[in-house]
């Protein structure tokens, strides 16, 4: 018989993005209902920017009413296919027919209203998952609600949860007087729930799941600390035995070189020579000088400090007197938009800036740039530098979280480069040691074949999520 999995998220690939979460819930998913032996089921909610061309083919299986504290909210529900996985869509128009995902005034509400809908709705879609696998603190209620509410009911008795923090940072924060009138939580159970004055939705789940999980083995261990944690540290130290880290992955069908069409040209690591049509192109472009002997590197990341911004503007002018071009694209803070835009403007043929979001771009910049340059302050997994290196484009990376279990130094005959500290001149000594090599070009080439042979699939991954289930179904 097959294991039941049933993901609760607040968005996946490719229905709804806004960042790394939708990628792995939507690779995830299909890799494991890929491996057999896994009936796979997400629930979302549905959102009004989900495409039509989706829409139009969902199948609506019924409706019913959810309990949202003192009220009672309608809830359709509607299915859809996709890769072997049954993805639900609950339905409320008050709470999701609005734009964006996130950053709503009554957000505690409306994911409220949708983890109670994942419970409520089991016995109209008939699952009954072995295990609830809940993903940052837009779904952390589902496995608070099942353990303080419905753990009683017979069906649900035996369910186990699996809470996995993408991003410590945001833990669904909210005042106690919520308790009972926003969150229906009885107040016996304000304990689960409750840190440092006030409601704290990540730290209920670590309490009530049954394991807990982060997207990279080297972010586990940095949560325990209160560099990293956001003051949930002690938190997690009181639950590490049931934590695990788990290093994400990339949708290999999706980022592949060979056959993406937003590229200039297609090339697989066999056949690496159609990139430099992509280099050509990506500077005609953007209007840098067209020269096949200088690297391109590359950023493509939002616009805020623990991004490492702060290192690069301490030392990018220094940068730019080597022989290198560098793009940027991305968004964010004002301060950092205005910088690099004006970066551009002092250095023209040398420096182009994109301020956007546009994801056929920022594949061309993969495909078309040498290096790829990451030194982020803290990054739970990070999929950009896997997706540089699948791309052929070397990864150069500070050693925290997701990166340090990633890339792996050149010098010890690794995929990339890396630093440790978080220091803008130890970042620019690496910076120009892969310049250095880059003027190698034999050296260089087998590099970049290492780093598009690397392994970042998600069946390795996949393999140890399967582990934990049985783990935890016995």
């Amino acid at each position: 018989m097959k294991k039941k999995i049933l993901f609760v998220a607040s968005e996946a690939a490719p229905f709804i993005a806004t960042g790394g979460l939708a990628e792995v819930i939507g690779s995830l998913s299909k890799e494991l209902a890929r491996k057999g032996g896994y009936d796979v089921r997400v629930v979302l909610p549905l959102y009004s920017e989900i495409r039509q061309e989706y829409r139009e083919r969902f199948k609506f299986i019924g409706n019913k009413t959810v309990p949202v504290a003192w009220r009672n909210q309608y809830c359709g529900v509607f299915e859809y296919a996709l890769n072997g996985v049954i993805y639900y869509f609950v339905d409320n128009e008050y709470y999701f027919k609005r734009k964006g995902c996130y950053g709503h005034y009554d957000d505690g509400e409306r994911f409220a209203f949708f983890c109670r809908s994942v419970l409520e709705i089991m016995p109209l879609v008939d699952f009954y998952p072995d295990v609830l696998h809940c993903h940052d603190w837009q779904s952390a209620l589902a496995a608070i609600y099942l353990k303080s509410i419905y753990c009683s009911t017979k069906e649900y008795a035996n369910i186990k949860t699996v809470f996995t923090i993408h991003n410590i940072e945001y833990q669904g924060k909210f005042s106690l007087d919520n308790l009972q009138w926003l969150f229906g939580i009885d107040g016996y159970y304000q304990g689960i729930v409750e840190y440092n004055g006030c409601i704290n939705l990540m730290k209920g789940a670590i309490e009530c799941c049954d394991r807990f999980t982060t997207v990279s083995p080297t972010y586990a261990e940095e949560i325990k600390d209160p560099y990293f944690s956001h003051g949930l540290d002690g938190i997690v130290r009181r639950n590490e035995s049931k934590l695990c880290g788990i290093l994400n992955g990339i949708d290999l069908d999706y980022y592949n070189p060979a056959t993406d069409k937003a590229l200039f040209a297609n090339y697989d690591a066999k056949n690496v020579a159609p990139k430099a049509t992509c280099k050509e192109q990506l500077q005609r472009m953007l209007n840098l000088q067209v020269r096949s002997d200088i690297p391109i590197v590359a950023m493509i990341t939002r616009l805020v400090d623990h991004k490492g911004l702060d290192l690069v503007t301490a030392v990018i002018d220094e940068a730019m007197d080597c022989d290198m071009q560098f793009v940027i694209l991305g968004t964010g803070e004002g301060y950092y938009e205005h910088y690099f835009a004006e970066l551009a403007s002092r250095h023209p043929q040398k420096v182009a800036t994109v301020i956007a979001f546009n994801s056929d771009l920022s594949r061309q910049i993969y495909s078309g740039a040498d290096i790829f340059l990451m030194p982020s302050k803290s990054e739970p997994c990070g999929l950009a530098q896997m997706i540089a290196s699948r791309y052929g484009t070397v990864a150069i990376v500070r050693e925290t979280g997701g990166l340090r279990d990633s890339i792996t130094p050149y010098a010890n005959g690794g995929n990339g480069f890396t630093f440790a500290n978080y220091n803008a001149h130890d970042m620019l000594y690496v910076l120009k040691e892969a310049l250095t090599l880059y003027a190698d070009a034999q050296k260089w080439s087998d590099l970049v074949s290492k780093a598009m042979n690397s392994d970042f699939s998600w069946k390795s991954s996949a393999v140890k999520y399967a582990k934990l289930y049985t783990d935890l179904i016995g």
